[in-house]
């Protein structure tokens, strides 16, 4: 008589376990790659926001510097108020934020400047300004091309 044995073909318990073991590694590696992904994309999402809201600023400031006649620095107050016989507009300069009537820009300053005719001014009538950002330590120079009204009384 013949014995016959009738194998089933099948994987063992020590192969199911590497392939579980390097199914492991893999997705962890995985996990681990999506996590530096998504950090960098953070990243660049908050140093776009930060890009487009300095964009606004200097827009606004342009506008602004080149709309109006009269333009002054006020040191205690730490605004910037721009004027016309019209119509009037302040800036006003806190640690985290610039204030402009009822926008915001979340810019954090590390210096701000003013110009006169080319010379530093503390205080009073301006026709420039230089701004350093903290984060990025990015320039912002905005000036008004002077007339015969800035030296009119």
């Amino acid at each position: 008589m013949k014995h016959q044995t009738n194998k089933i073909k099948a994987f063992t318990l020590s192969e199911m376990i590497i392939v579980l073991i390097l199914t492991a590694i893999v997705v962890g590696l995985a996990f681990t790659v999506l996590g530096l992904v998504q950090k960098h994309m953070l990243s660049i999402q908050k140093n776009y926001y930060t890009q487009t809201e300095l964009k606004k600023l200097e827009t606004s400031l342009w506008l602004d510097f080149n709309r109006y006649s009269k333009i002054e620095f006020d040191n205690i107050e730490n605004t910037l108020k721009f004027k016309t016989e019209i119509d009037s507009v302040k800036y006003q300069f806190i640690d985290t934020k610039i204030v402009k009537d009822l926008d915001t820009f979340p810019i954090m300053l590390q210096q701000k400047m003013f110009f006169l005719n080319g010379k530093l001014a503390k205080q009073g009538q301006v026709d420039a300004i230089k701004i350093e950002t903290q984060k990025l330590k990015q320039l912002l120079f905005v000036f008004k091309q002077n007339d015969a009204t800035l030296f009119m009384n």
